[in-house]
C-alpha cells in the first residue's frame, strides 16, 4: 500500500483529493494537516467522508509526513515551496497542486504571484504533471507540479494542432469559463451565492496567473514562443471548465483525425464525433476531458471545445493520476468514477 499524506485538506481541492484517495485501493491515508482544524475529525468537517476517512487533522508541526511515500500539497500558493524541500530531502515524493513549481522562469513566477520564491533549485527538478505529454518524466519524478485547471483544458485542446504544426501559433485565443469552486473555499464577496448566481462575467482580462503557465506549455509543444490571448470568465456553476479555443489554419489536414489519433491511447481524453458540443455536466466529478473540433463554415479558423471538471482533471484527479504513474500502477486506478448527472 502507498502511504499518502496531505498538507491541507479543508479546501475544495483538498476534500476532492481526500474523496479520491479514500476510494483508491492501493492508498492508505496516513496524515492530513491543517493548522486551524488540528484535532478535528476529518469526517466532522466533511460528513461525505464518514466511514471512509477516520483520522483527525493534525498540526503540520506535529505530523510525521516523512513516514509517507507521497505527500500532496493542497494548499495556497507559497506553502509548498517552504515545506516541501524537507520532505523531498527525506526521500518523500511530492505532488504540489498549487503553482509553486509550475513555471520554470523564477522571475516570471515572482512577477505573477507577487512573492519571492522560496526554493528555486527545486523548480529545476520539478516535472510538470500533464500526463498526456510528460508521462515518461512523471514516472521517475520526485516532485510533480500539478497543472492548473484552465491550463489543463487549454493545453489538451490545442496540443494536437500545435504538435502537428498546422495552425498559426502566434495568434492563439483561449476563451475560458470556470465554475465558482475554482476560486476556492473562502469568503469573498464576488463568489457569494447572490453575487455569482444568475450572472456571467469576464475577469483577469489584463492578465491572469494561469497565462504564463499556459504559454510556457504551448511554447514547449511548438518549439517556439507562442502568442496567446487568454480571457477567463466566471459562470454560475459550482464545478466545470469550458474552454473555447481558436486557431488559424496554416496547413490543411484531417483535423478530426489528428485529435483522434493523438488521444487514442489516453484513458482520460475523449474526442467526440464531428459536430459535437461537449457540456461541463458530461464530465462532472470525473477525471475526463472531453474535446470536440469544429471548422465553422469551412473557414480558416478552427474552434476546439474542451471541457473538464476543475476539481478533478483540473486538480485532485490529475494529481492522483500522476501518483499512479509515479508508483507504477495502472493509471486509471481509483479514477473510475463516471460523471454525475443531473
Amino acid at each position: 500500500m502507498i502511504k499518502g499524506g496531505s498538507v491541507g485538506g479543508t479546501g475544495y481541492t483538498g476534500v476532492e483529493l481526500l474523496r479520491l484517495l479514500a476510494q483508491h485501493p492501493q492508498v492508505t491515508l496516513s496524515a492530513i494537516t491543517s493548522r486551524g482544524e488540528a484535532g478535528t475529525a476529518v469526517s466532522d468537517m466533511f460528513p461525505s467522508l464518514r466511514g471512509r476517512v477516520d483520522i483527525q487533522f493534525e498540526d503540520p508541526s506535529a505530523a510525521n509526513l516523512k513516514r509517507c511515500d507521497v505527500v500532496f500539497f493542497a494548499t495556497p500558493n507559497g506553502i509548498a515551496m517552504q515545506q516541501a524541500p524537507a520532505l523531498l530531502e527525506a526521500g518523500v515524493r511530492v505532488i504540489d497542486l498549487a503553482a509553486d513549481f509550475r513555471i520554470s522562469d523564477i522571475a516570471e513566477w515572482e512577477k505573477w504571484y507577487g512573492m519571492q520564491h522560496g526554493c528555486p533549485a527545486w523548480v529545476e527538478q520539478a516535472v510538470y504533471g500533464l500526463p498526456e505529454i510528460n508521462r515518461e518524466k512523471i514516472r521517475s519524478a520526485q516532485l510533480i507540479a500539478n497543472p492548473g485547471c484552465y491550463p489543463t483544458a487549454v493545453q489538451l485542446g490545442f496540443m494536437p494542432l500545435i504538435e502537428a504544426g498546422v495552425v498559426d501559433v502566434a495568434h492563439l485565443i483561449a476563451d475560458s469559463k470556470s465554475g465558482v469552486s475554482g476560486a476556492g473555499r473562502k469568503a469573498e464577496t464576488h463568489i457569494l451565492f447572490s453575487e455569482a448566481s444568475d450572472n456571467f462575467k469576464a475577469y483577469g482580462v489584463a492578465g491572469h496567473r494561469h497565462l504564463p503557465e499556459i504559454r510556457q506549455g504551448l511554447s514547449l509543444m511548438a518549439g517556439a514562443t507562442v502568442g496567446l490571448t487568454f480571457v477567463p470568465h466566471l459562470t454560475p456553476l459550482i464545478r466545470g471548465i469550458h474552454a473555447t479555443l481558436y486557431a488559424r489554419i496554416t496547413k490543411e489536414a484531417d483535423f478530426q483525425g489528428l485529435f483522434e489519433s493523438r488521444y487514442a491511447q489516453e484513458s482520460f481524453v475523449d474526442v467526440l464525433p464531428p459536430k459535437s458540443h461537449p457540456e461541463t455536466r458530461s464530465v462532472r466529478s470525473s477525471n475526463m476531458c472531453r474535446i470536440a473540433v469544429h471548422r465553422p463554415q469551412g473557414g480558416e479558423t478552427l474552434v476546439v471545445l474542451s471541457v473538464i471538471d476543475n476539481l478533478v482533471k483540473g486538480a485532485a484527479g490529475q494529481a492522483v493520476q500522476n501518483m499512479n504513474i509515479m508508483f507504477g500502477i495502472d493509471e486509471t486506478t481509483g479514477l473510475w468514477q463516471l460523471p454525475v448527472l443531473p
